[in-house]
């Protein structure tokens, strides 16, 4: 999820593209709307969004769902490595400007293995 359609549609597109099914949102309170433990591979959100940010999202999600995996997309990457709390949440980073190697390979390397939903 992230509150720029543009960055949104661009990883939805790459991520279909490489065979995963996406739901693409643009808000912390729309995804938890729909969050439910099990139903998603990886939840990969923005930090810095309005009314919520990523590391709130991040703790309502595992608050659901402990073993959940979280990506977090940040403009915010240096400042974020020295958040330890922040990092606990997440279980990686990709940062902003969006590279698309980047995102496939953390996303390739934290999938848990696809069964059916």
């Amino acid at each position: 999820m992230d509150d720029e359609s543009l960055v949104c549609q661009t990883v939805a597109i790459v991520l279909k593209h490489d065979g995963h099914v996406v739901t693409a949102v643009s808000s912390g309170e729309e995804a938890l709307a729909i969050f439910e433990p099990g139903k998603f591979d990886v939840v990969i959100t923005d930090f810095a969004m309005p009314s919520m940010n990523g590391r709130q999202v991040a703790e309502a999600i595992r608050s659901r769902a402990p073993g959940q995996t979280i990506g977090l997309f940040t403009a915010h990457a240096e400042r974020l490595r020295g958040d330890v709390e922040t990092l606990k949440l997440v279980d990686f980073l990709v940062e902003k400007p969006l590279n698309i190697e980047t995102l496939r390979e953390a996303v390739q390397a934290s999938a848990r293995p696809t069964t059916a939903n």
